[in-house]
C-alpha cells in the first residue's frame, strides 16, 4: 500500500446499491454482465481512454452499510450523458492505493485485497473508494487491478 492524492474527476457509467451482506456477491457481478451484455463501455461519450473504473460511493455509514456502487469510465466532458447512464464527479483526495494481484475471474484477487482493507485500521473517509481495470488486468488468470480508499 502507498498513499496517493488523486485530482478531482469525472465517471460516466451504470449504478446499482448494494450491501456487503452477500448481497454485494450477487449485486456487483450483475452490474459488471450488464456492463458488458449492454456494451456500455462503447456509449459512453468522451471516454479518456478505456480503462473501467468500479467506485464505491454513496455509503450509509461505513462499509457494513448500504453503498452505490458505479461502472464506467472517466470522461473529459459530461454535456451529453446518454439516458439510463449516471454522473459522478470524484472529488479530489488523499487515497490509500492497494495492488490486487492475481487471478481475477469472478473477483478473487480483488475480494481478498478488499478482505485486508475492510480489516486495516485505515483512517477511511467513506466517501468514494474505487478499483481501476486497464490492460494490466486483461488477463484475468495475472492480473493487476488498482484500488484507492479514500482517507480522511
Amino acid at each position: 500500500m502507498k498513499t496517493t492524492n488523486v485530482e478531482q474527476f469525472d465517471i460516466v457509467g451504470i449504478k446499482t446499491r448494494t450491501i456487503n451482506d452477500g448481497s454485494a456477491a450477487t449485486d456487483i457481478p450483475a452490474l459488471w454482465n450488464r456492463f458488458m451484455s449492454e456494451n456500455i463501455l462503447e456509449n459512453i461519450p468522451n471516454k479518456t481512454n478505456s480503462a473501467i473504473y468500479c467506485l464505491y460511493t454513496g455509503y450509509e455509514g461505513d462499509h457494513t452499510q448500504p453503498y452505490d456502487v458505479i461502472l464506467g469510465c472517466k470522461v473529459n466532458e459530461v454535456n451529453e450523458i446518454p439516458e439510463g447512464l449516471t454522473h459522478l464527479q470524484v472529488p479530489a483526495s488523499d487515497n490509500a492505493q492497494f495492488l490486487a494481484k492475481g487471478v481475477i475471474e469472478h473477483g478473487q484477487a480483488v475480494v481478498a485485497t478488499w478482505m485486508q482493507i475492510w480489516k486495516s485500521d485505515l483512517d477511511r473517509a467513506f466517501s468514494v473508494d474505487y478499483e481501476v481495470y486497464d490492460e494490466r488486468s486483461a488477463d484475468l488468470q495475472n492480473a493487476e487491478v488498482d484500488i484507492f480508499i479514500a482517507l480522511k
